[in-house]
């Protein structure tokens, strides 16, 4: 008899990231369960039919409710994740948004009668009263937590949510199944010799003085190691725009590009595998880049970029948003591709490490909730 299990997150919004978590559980869940019956609840419900070959369902309040309720009431488990779902750092108003969306999901679950595990997350930051309160209430509704963090972990317990046994293992997009698939290179005007230096920006609140130092930093590294900079816009439109408010304040602008929106997540991570250095904003192009062994500096504007870079073993070279120091930028993006092989050696290392933690939300999963499917053979 097949497990049938519904995946709730923010899924077909067409950020990459949130694509690549769902790739990733996806996959992992038919390598290691005898045929999973899979529901997904996206705002695009055809589109991730056919991208993932499973069962989908609109995720929104708008319609379908009694596809939901359907599905979650027919489902052995709810998996609600990955990613940074519970936060309210976009705006709660009683129960709309982000934070008490995926929380009413996991209640109507539980009236169901179905078992839920909040699946890789990364939780926070959660600083209103009501965020708080919704919290406390219906997080402890799930049966079991894995985080992504130690950080995740700790907020949780100051928020009061000590019912589920909770487990920090890592992104699960570190099980990512990479797939060669050249289609981002060959959209490009190349000639095959280039210095690849893949950039990923995104807006972040009303701050732009970022972009102008990232535009600097990219200027001399032009200008000193002949590097052909190749944005990655990790969230479509958004990050495009982003991208392009960078080069517009570049003296050599004609030497960058800008990859089209409309990628999926192993084709963009396929592109990062072939870059000789990422600086990135994005958490999945930093991740995409530690799983492919490319040395990164990170711009954190979030306490779970450090948290990866800090695990990737490249935080030392890294930034927060705020405290970009373009020279410094470009001294460590020259050493780095100084020594590329060397601290490539370590990424890889550090990212084997965390393919392993990421394996864990799949083997924990199985235990907890399906210990007659853990052997396959």
């Amino acid at each position: 008899m097949s497990l049938k299990i519904v995946i709730s997150g923010f899924y077909g919004l067409g950020n990459t990231g949130d694509e690549a978590i769902l790739e990733a559980i996806i996959d992992n869940l038919r390598a290691e369960l005898p045929n999973p019956d899979i529901t997904v609840f996206s705002l695009s419900p055809e589109q991730t039919a056919k991208a993932h070959g499973v069962k989908s369902v609109y995720r929104g309040w708008r319609h379908d409710n009694k596809g939901k309720i359907r599905a979650l009431r027919e489902a052995d488990l709810l998996i609600s994740g990955g990613g940074g779902l519970l936060q309210d750092t976009y705006p709660t108003r009683f129960l709309f948004g982000p934070l008490p969306y995926y929380l009413l999901i996991v209640f109507l679950a539980k009236l169901c009668g179905t078992k839920v595990m909040f699946f890789s997350q990364g939780i926070g930051p959660v600083n209103t009263t009501w965020g708080k309160i919704l919290m406390k209430v219906f997080a402890n509704m799930a049966d079991f937590i894995t985080v992504r963090d130690a950080y995740s972990k700790q907020l949780l317990h100051e928020l009061g949510v000590t019912r589920p046994e909770t487990v920090v293992t890592a992104d699960i997009v570190f099980a990512f199944h990479h797939k060669e698939d050249n289609a981002c290179l060959e959209s490009l005007p190349l000639r095959g010799d280039e210095q690849l230096v893949a950039v990923s920006v995104r807006p972040w609140l009303d701050r732009h003085d970022y972009y102008g130092k990232i535009a600097d930093a990219l200027d001399q590294l032009i200008e000193l190691e002949g590097i052909t900079p190749v944005f990655v816009p990790m969230e479509g439109h958004h990050d495009v725009r982003a991208s392009e408010r960078v080069v517009e304040q570049m003296k050599h602008r004609s030497a960058c590009h800008i990859l089209g929106p409309d990628f999926t997540p192993n084709q963009y991570l396929h592109f990062i595998s072939q870059c000789r250095l990422t600086i990135g904003m994005r958490l999945h192009s930093l991740i995409f880049s530690a799983l492919t062994g490319v040395p990164h500096i990170g711009l954190s504007y979030d306490p779970k970029v450090e948290s990866l870079l800090k695990r990737s073993g490249m935080w030392d070279y890294s930034f927060r948003l705020e405290e970009i120091d373009v020279d410094r930028l470009v001294n460590n993006a020259r050493s780095m591709l100084a020594e590329r092989e060397t601290v490539s050696a370590v990424v890889q290392n550090n990212a084997k490490q965390m393919r392993q933690e990421a394996m864990e939300n799949i083997r924990l999963l199985k235990e907890k909730f399906f210990p007659q499917g853990e052997d396959r053979r």
